[in-house]
């Protein structure tokens, strides 16, 4: 990283998440965390920095150059408006990003209108397995590309006390799997291959104390024809010493080889018609959440502040994302495909009727 002037960034939320935001914000040169908010004051203060019950009182205290929102999407309309009127400049916010389509587009224009920078912390696009990915893929590696498919298999959904030592409002969530979970690949695959134009989705209940679907098939028609399969499961389990690592197994096949992303964080290329392959990144080693996402999404935030590179994951871009969700569960009620606009003019469209 280039050297640069110190940006101060305070967080808000202690939860159990918060500690990856942290951690990361710590290592980072140029950033000085400065303060943390959470209505449980007891664990903002055991994060190390001068902590407060609210974030009023933090922004009445020090007004930071990056507010980093770690809160459930409940929380996030408040936080945002309570922020841009206190002048904050750039604001992340965590996914899944806020409670509908509507909010987060009315939230979003109010931070353009206000001339802040709102970004969605939606990490799992910079785990270095998926640069990889995307870096072979447009290399021509795999030739051309037909399809795709990730297998969610965390093991962490079954009997009564599942996510409760975690993230216990996961049991409570009307729609979880898509909303929670799946939106993650949503992103990934259009970080791959650009937006599908029409998703197919059969979702389902398998544990009964949760509230939301907890597995299900998700099929996304993407351009060039490219095919992507979201394979969903939280009962079930992958091989890995860290369940939590990638989540996960995946293969991206094309014309001319495939690509396979192991439970180790391990890419390994194998060329059609071929029985040897190549591995093009090796076992994950880094110290952080899913191959160190967070440090990486955090350090992008600070490039395009203070170099001016350009940003992957704005709120106004993210939009993209609610959107599929939301035609995903509308499948999924309607048993059939549901198609999706093809470019994001018409959202941009409605702002300048506001």
């Amino acid at each position: 990283m280039t050297k640069g002037p110190e940006l101060t960034v305070a967080c808000l939320g202690a939860g159990y998440f918060s500690q990856f935001h942290h951690e990361a914000w710590e290592r980072l040169p140029q950033v000085r965390r400065i303060a943390t908010a959470d209505l449980r004051l007891e664990a903002a203060e055991a994060l190390g920095r001068p902590s407060f019950s609210s974030l009023e009182a933090m922004l009445d205290a020090e007004i930071p150059d990056i507010l980093d929102i770690i809160l459930p999407p409940t929380a996030h309309r408040k936080a945002i408006l309570t922020a841009i009127d206190a002048g904050v400049q750039t604001i992340i916010c965590q996914k899944p990003f806020c409670e509908s389509f509507e909010e987060a587009e009315g939230v979003i224009l109010l931070a353009e209108r206000a001339g802040a920078q709102l970004i969605v912390h939606e990490n799992f696009r910079f785990m270095p397995w998926y640069r990889a990915i995307k870096t072979e893929i447009d290399a021509g590696r795999i030739g051309l590309p037909l399809q795709g498919q990730f297998h969610l298999r965390p093991g962490d959904g079954q009997g009564p006390n599942a996510y409760l030592d975690r993230q216990p409002y996961f049991q409570k969530m009307p729609q979880f799997l898509v909303h929670e979970t799946a939106v993650h690949w949503i992103d990934t695959f259009r970080y791959l291959f650009g937006n599908p134009h029409a998703v197919y989705a059969d979702l389902r209940r398998i544990n009964p104390v949760i509230k939301g679907e907890d597995a299900g098939f998700i099929l996304f028609d993407h351009p060039r024809g490219v095919r992507t399969l979201f394979d969903g499961n939280r009962h079930c389990d992958h091989a890995s010493d860290n369940q939590r690592r990638t989540m996960g197994e995946a293969r991206f096949e094309g014309t001319e080889g495939s690509l396979s992303l192991s439970g180790d964080g391990s890419v390994i290329l194998r060329a059609h018609g071929h029985q040897t392959t190549e591995t093009v990144l090796p076992a994950d080693s880094s110290p952080g959440f899913g191959g160190d996402c967070v440090y990486l999404l955090q350090q992008h935030v600070v490039l395009a502040l203070v170099d001016g590179a350009p940003l992957e994951n704005e709120a106004r871009d993210y939009l993209d994302v609610i959107r599929i969700r939301d035609a995903v569960y509308k499948s999924d009620a309607a048993g059939q495909k549901v198609q999706l606009p093809r470019r994001r003019d018409e959202v941009a469209r409605r702002h300048l009727l506001i």
